[in-house]
């Protein structure tokens, strides 16, 4: 028996791969397609381990997917192949559309097939999850409580839309075919192997460079912040004890405004690698145009995961923030070699014109 993993050259995808091969060993059979922010060198370290079988594919190649489920005898499905950055949804929905929504659509196709010709031990056990974010229920204000698994759905981007979408098909798959499925909805993921695109590598890496730290309108937007190690623990403890149909909410009892979250790394890099003038990397904190319908909180209550499961963050945001800037200054090879001429040309289309 296997488990196959879809998006798991991505950055939590990876970082679950790593971790589940270094506590299991049970193979992983890992399908992604390899998009921009998908990147073989994550998972560098397994090269030669017996137990990664990495197949270059797309989710939403039905063919592919049900050969792999047959082959490898899958026992379980975690579905992280997403497309997952806010701003790319805004000047480019399509893709968010065609891989969240319709990719999402045929690997459920191709697992309710393969599930409903298992028979026995092997047909009661298998399990589809599905990882999603806590944006699907859109914006808090700071007095609201946190977000349940009870809340509605009120997506505000593009992004959180497709992503909404996707939850759904994976609800309307387990009440109408009875395909086990468990959905996980997590909140602002960071740590190892973080595309730089993102609030804080990117900070990290302009940091480094000199650069400006693009802070959208005040900086005042909250976020939970989650480590994205915990978070992959928090998976692996749904999938082996979830409730079928049910949904869990992770998160990482850290929220921050964004402004916050990016003096408390800069502080942390004075530390660690201070400027050659002397000068504080906050000083390069520059404030930019927010984007357009930018939400103002999100916060995730766990207490549901922590109640049924036992399942609490190992992190706090202290502990995860600094292991993530060290993570950082030790691994700027990879850095360098994700940030290609494309990526370069994004940051300018997005943050050029905000200046």
């Amino acid at each position: 028996m296997s488990i196959l993993v879809t998006g798991g050259a991505g950055f939590i995808g990876s970082n679950f791969v790593l971790d589940w091969l270094a506590q299991s060993d049970e193979p992983v059979i890992n399908l992604d397609k390899l998009s921009y922010a998908g990147n073989l060198e994550n998972l560098a370290s397994l090269k030669d381990h017996p137990g990664h079988i990495f197949v270059q594919g797309d989710i939403g190649d039905a063919e592919l997917v049900a050969g792999l489920l047959a082959k490898h005898q899958v026992r379980a499905v975690l579905n992280f192949a997403a497309e997952s950055h806010v701003d790319r949804s805004i000047t480019g929905p399509g893709e968010f559309i065609q891989t969240n929504i319709v990719g999402t659509f045929h690997l459920l196709e191709a697992c309710k097939a393969y599930w409903q010709q298992l028979q026995g031990e092997a047909k009661t056990a298998f399990r589809f999850l599905h990882v999603s974010t806590d944006e699907v229920y859109g914006s808090l204000e700071k007095t609201d409580p946190a977000f349940s698994e009870t809340n509605r759905y009120e997506p505000n981007s593009p992004y959180s839309a497709s992503k909404a979408a996707s939850d759904h098909l994976v609800r309307a798959y387990h009440h109408t075919y009875g395909l086990p499925v468990l959905t996980t909805n997590c909140s602002n993921n960071y740590g190892p192997f973080h595309f730089p695109e993102k609030l804080i590598p990117l900070c990290i890496l302009n940091a480094l460079n000199g650069k400006p730290l693009p802070i959208y309108g005040d900086g005042q937007q909250i976020r939970d912040w989650l480590y994205v190690k915990d978070h992959c623990s928090a998976i692996r403890t749904v999938l082996a004890g979830g409730r079928l149909g049910e949904t869990y909410n992770v998160g990482g009892w850290n929220e921050k405004p964004n402004l916050d979250v990016v003096r408390t790394l800069c502080a942390i890099l004075d530390e660690l690698q201070p400027r050659a003038d002397g000068q504080p990397y906050s000083s390069q904190i520059t404030y930019v145009t927010d984007r357009p319908g930018h939400d103002k909180r999100y916060a995730i209550d766990a207490t549901k995961l922590e109640r049924e499961l036992g399942w609490k963050p190992a992190e706090t945001f202290e502990t995860g923030i600094r292991k993530t800037v060290e993570w950082y200054l030790a691994n700027q090879a990879w850095v360098g070699n994700v940030t290609s001429g494309a990526y370069r040309e994004w940051l300018e289309h997005n943050y050029g014109a905000r200046a």
